[in-house]
């Protein structure tokens, strides 16, 4: 559930009710949101991510526009102990250390598999011993070339992620609720997701790379100018801590414990290590974007679940942000 480029393809919403509400923007005086929404869609597609920013920034608060976008209602920024997190409902033993069972359970079912395999090869064809050992040395050699030279694993990620899709509902379902966390938090926060993928197999279709796996991937320009710049603002570093954090914290909501996002929650710390962040600084900086996180997600559980059926079908980015917008809770962004 890394990050990945994603190119928009045109969407439909037949069911969804568009607005009668005119509102200026950079394309004219007489656009409706949605229509806005798809020429978004459009300069994503072509990699324009500065016009794209651009029309979103334009319809930003205005009514009939995009209320939402960086609306977010935040708590105060200061070092939260455990015991306050604990008192909101939050174990960060269970929420900071994801295990993929699900995966794991996968992949320990294959090499059982596997050596199940060589034993009836062994048996039906008649191999020797030093064949069976050949064989065996032969795959672990390519499944340790996938892992360390040539894909940083790509092959078998790939394969243990289109297993677990396929065979287990519970899995397809969180990594959906996962990346919908991550959309929803970045949108919210003032950072426009740039597309998704919510399967290896659809990011190797799309990319045609196995470096890259399924995930979000966000308009991050202007962060990526301030890390370059060696200064990046406490408010760029909260947006970003709270949405690399967001798809665990959804997991957490959702079934009490996270199992994906442990690649999310090492690059915030790699992060907070190359700026310099003591241990009990980078600590702190968590505590505080997993509490943010969490209850802006609590006060808009319904915008997310709308978010997530609606990537589950593969809608576009546009259409993503017109479901949030259609379905967030007005009485406290």
């Amino acid at each position: 559930m890394g990050t990945v480029v994603y190119h928009a393809a045109v969407w439909s919403h037949p069911k969804l009710i568009v607005p009668a509400l005119r509102i200026v923007s950079s394309l004219g005086t007489n656009v409706s949101r949605w229509q806005v929404l798809e020429q978004v869609d459009r300069e994503l597609a072509k990699g324009d991510d500065r016009t794209a920013l651009s029309l979103v920034k334009d319809l930003q608060g205005k009514p009939g526009g995009l209320r939402c976008f960086g609306a977010a209602r935040q708590v105060p920024q200061r070092l939260y102990t455990l015991d306050e997190l604990k008192l909101n409902g939050i174990e960060t033993a269970s929420l900071l250390s994801p295990v993929d069972a699900t995966l794991g359970s996968i992949e320990r079912n294959l090499q059982l598999a596997a050596v199940l395999g060589g034993l009836s090869a062994w048996n039906v064809f008649g191999f020797n011993p030093q064949q069976v050992l050949f064989l065996s040395l032969g795959l672990l050699f390519l499944w340790t070339l996938d892992l360390m030279v040539s894909f940083n694993g790509g092959v078998g990620s790939l394969v243990l992620d289109t297993i677990g899709h396929t065979f287990s509902q519970k899995y397809h379902n969180r990594v959906i609720q996962h990346e919908a966390g991550h959309f929803l938090i970045a949108y919210l926060l003032g950072i426009l997701p740039r597309g998704y993928t919510v399967t290896s197999l659809e990011a190797l279709q799309k990319e045609g790379s196995l470096n890259i796996q399924a995930g979000t991937a966000f308009v991050d320009f202007e962060f990526v100018e301030e890390v370059n710049s060696g200064k990046v603002s406490a408010t760029m570093l909260n947006r970003f801590s709270c949405i690399a954090l967001a798809g665990v914290v959804t997991e957490y909501l959702l079934y009490g414990y996270a199992e994906g996002g442990l690649a999310d929650i090492n690059k915030l710390d790699l992060l907070l290590k190359s700026l310099g962040f003591t241990q009990k600084k980078a600590d702190s900086q968590a505590r505080w974007s997993v509490l943010n996180t969490v209850l802006i997600l609590r006060r808009h559980e319904r915008a997310r679940e709308k978010l997530a059926e609606a990537m589950s079908t593969g809608k576009s980015v546009g259409a993503c942000i017109g479901v949030i917008e259609e379905n967030i809770d007005d009485t406290g962004i």
